[in-house]
Parts: C-alpha cells; structure tokens; sequence
C-alpha cells in the first residue's frame, strides 16, 4: 500500500508539472503573438489564427518568433 500512495503521488506530480508547463508555453506563444498586433482588434485575430496555423505546421520554437513576425508583416488592414 506505501508504494501505490508513493506511485500515485509521484505520478500526480509529474502529470502536474506537464500541465503547467505545457499552460505557460502556450501562454507565451499567446502573448508574443499578440504583443505584434498592437491595439487593432482584427490584427489581434489575425495573428492568434496564425498562431494556431503554426502550431499545425509545427513551427519550432526558436523559429516562431520570426515566423510570426513575418505574419504580421504581411497584414493587410480591410
């Protein structure tokens, strides 16, 4: 029984510490992404759809920055 409660406690733990990381990465991906569109409500959309297209493509992390900083060059206000 000391070992399950061990085992449990441990698991629990770890599937914790994933899950925050996993919140605060997506967090920072979410900021930066919005950090580039300003005030503009529609920039803001846009950008957070190109981040979602990013995540799709598996854009890595030290290549988001640029990858998304080119998004946001390419916006065109309607």
């Amino acid at each position: 029984m000391d070992y399950f409660i061990i085992a449990v406690a441990t698991l629990s733990g770890l599937y914790f510490h994933w899950w925050i990381f996993a919140r605060i990465k997506r967090w920072a991906n979410r900021d930066l992404a919005l950090s580039m569109a300003g005030d503009d409500p529609q920039k803001k959309a846009y950008m957070l759809k190109k981040l979602e297209e990013a995540a799709a493509l598996k854009v890595k992390k030290g290549q988001l920055e640029n990858w998304l900083q080119t998004a946001a060059n390419q916006y065109r206000e309607v």
